[in-house]
């Protein structure tokens, strides 16, 4: 039986109709996800325009902020947060401390271990070191792991200090060690990050290793550790740094 004329026209208006609110759901859908990393950004773009101006909305590398168990990893600006998102389902599973140096200032501002631990690079990682803490201090029953990245230029030359060679295993430092210096590497070098330490803290698996680092339900909200609200749900667009008197 053929449909007639304005039963065609009829589906086609409740096809487009369809697809509008489609559209409009996914746009909105985006709008939420992506508008507090792009305003983050742009506080990032006047932080580099002139970092001595905004100097007040750094952190210092090796500083508690009050009664924190966790020492600030680097120099800079808290960039991007903990469950940023960059693109529809992702969601940043650590921070990104940008220093005052700017994009071309690399090898020059200072990494540091925010917490006694020991430190393994394994041989593959270039620009990347992680921390086991035996016991949480915030949570003593279970172990954790602290992970630096991005400390090598885009070409993989690292800026890891010679201490902690490619292949280190469970060396003892303790917190405010000198790991490094902040690097932009990516793993493909026409598309360099930029100049960053990214830090995440990452759970057990319960056999004793470190969990995948890149998905966020294998890392903790580093908030409570660094005694600033670094989780994106609740600091939003603002610039966030240490509160404590």
């Amino acid at each position: 039986m053929e449909l007639k004329p304005k039963s065609v026209s009829r589906r086609r208006g409740l096809w487009i109709s369809a697809a509008v609110v489609l559209i409009l759901v996914v746009g909105y859908l985006l709008m939420v996800e992506l508008r507090p990393s792009a305003g983050r950004m742009v506080l990032l773009r006047q932080f580099w325009s002139d970092p001595e101006t905004h100097s007040a909305w750094m952190i210092q590398a090796g500083e508690r902020c009050g009664e924190a168990p966790f020492l600030a990893p680097t120099d800079g600006f808290i960039g991007f947060l903990w469950g940023s998102s960059f693109r529809l389902g992702h969601s940043h599973q650590g921070i990104d401390i940008f220093g005052s140096s700017g994009p071309d200032g690399l090898g020059e501002t200072p990494v540091v271990a925010a917490y006694d631990g020991y430190l393994t690079r394994l041989p593959e990682w270039r620009s990347s070191l992680i921390i086991r803490i035996p016991q949480d201090p915030l949570e003593q029953s279970r172990q954790i792991w602290t992970y630096y990245t991005h400390l090598a230029d885009a070409e993989g030359n690292s800026y890891i200090l010679e201490t902690f060679p490619a292949g280190t295993q469970e060396l003892f430092v303790t917190a405010g060690t000198l790991l490094g210096y902040q690097g932009n590497y990516s793993a493909d070098p026409d598309n360099p990050t930029g100049l960053h330490l990214h830090f995440s803290i990452v759970k057990d698996d319960g056999d004793g290793r470190f969990k995948n680092e890149l998905e966020i339900r294998n890392t903790l909200d580093p908030s409570p550790y660094l005694g600033i609200d670094v989780n994106a749900d609740t600091a939003a667009e603002t610039v966030v740094r240490c509160a404590a008197p």
